[in-house]
């Protein structure tokens, strides 16, 4: 599958400060791509340089096949950008507001385009509203359908459902979804949202002080933590001593809390697992129970940012 976005070595600097520091990135046509990280991570500027917005210190990038420096309007043709602070004309209606960003776009005939997404994001009942009336949330909507307006191959999202209800953030998942897929339409989503990220997404990039810290499918992360197993030991011990025969073992690097009481969580290097199991018969503990348990998106996410074990 070919690539929509693709950077190598993408590097920003402002003065002394590395904001994005040599990122690699291959994001393919008609995928859910999601880019997550905490505020201040660089997500935004990378964001900006991929639309031709600011310039990159170093490194080369891509989309579509074209260099977003040397063709900045080629490719804001065919990518939709909604921004993390998205703003509109107060003074027009929502209809109003997309109608303008058609004829910016050269888009004849547009009406029925317009109404269309208009129920899409919810909004019809609201489309004849100053833009001024909205909420915060109608605003993100009123944002999303404006990034669709011209029909984009590409659509980059800077925290979507920002102040948006439970409700309508299950709605634009699912809308973003369906354009991937029935669509064809490449998705790029900056979150800081980790559950969201992990509910829509095929694959995920972790982005912290403005490098890729880890990237793969949800479900690969956890792999990622290369030579190392996470095992909950069953005990029918009191809790101390299983602690202290468990610590007391070379293969063990690790050991928290597990989830009921007389359970511990340890991190073992790989294919330990029998010899640690064998320690512990061996030094009388009376082990009732051994289990692999597996991280989701939030553990490993809270893993690489802030450098903390995460008990399951």
């Amino acid at each position: 599958m070919s690539s929509a976005i693709r950077t190598a070595g993408l590097t920003k600097d402002y003065d002394e400060v590395t904001v994005v520091d040599g990122l690699d990135l291959d994001i393919e046509k008609g995928e859910v791509f999601g880019l997550l990280g905490p505020n201040g991570a660089g997500k935004t500027t990378t964001i900006l340089m991929l639309l031709g917005l600011t310039e990159p210190s170093a490194g080369s990038m891509e989309v579509l096949g074209l260099d977003p420096r040397r063709y900045p309007l080629e490719v804001k043709r065919h990518v939709g950008y909604l921004p993390d602070a998205v703003g509109f004309y107060d003074d027009l209606t929502g209809r109003q507001n997309l109608r303008f960003t058609a004829r910016l776009n050269h888009i004849e005939n547009a009406e029925a385009r317009i109404d269309e997404l208009l129920t899409q994001v919810g909004l019809d009942p609201a489309a004849d509203q100053p833009a001024g009336e909205y909420s915060r949330g109608m605003k993100q909507r009123l944002g999303l359908a404006d990034a669709l307006v011209k029909d984009p191959s590409i659509l980059i999202l800077d925290e979507p459902t920002t102040a948006i209800d439970p409700e309508g953030v299950a709605e634009i998942l699912d809308l973003i979804r369906a354009l991937a897929v029935e669509e064809d339409v490449t998705v790029l989503l900056s979150s800081h949202l980790l559950n969201q990220v992990q509910a829509v997404c095929d694959r995920v990039a972790i982005f912290v002080g403005g490098r890729i810290v880890a990237h793969g499918r949800p479900d690969e992360l956890a792999a990622q933590q290369v030579g190392h197993a996470r095992v909950e030991f069953r005990f029918d011990d009191e809790p101390e001593a299983a602690l202290r025969r468990l610590q007391g073992i070379e293969t063990v690097d690790d050991v928290l809390h597990g989830r009921v009481p007389g359970s511990w969580i340890a991190t073992l290097d790989i294919g330990t697992l029998p010899e640690t199991v064998n320690r512990l018969i061996a030094d009388g503990s009376r082990l009732i129970g051994v289990r692999r348990v597996d991280e989701d998106l939030d553990a490993i996410y809270r893993r690489y940012f802030e450098g903390e074990e995460v008990p399951v």
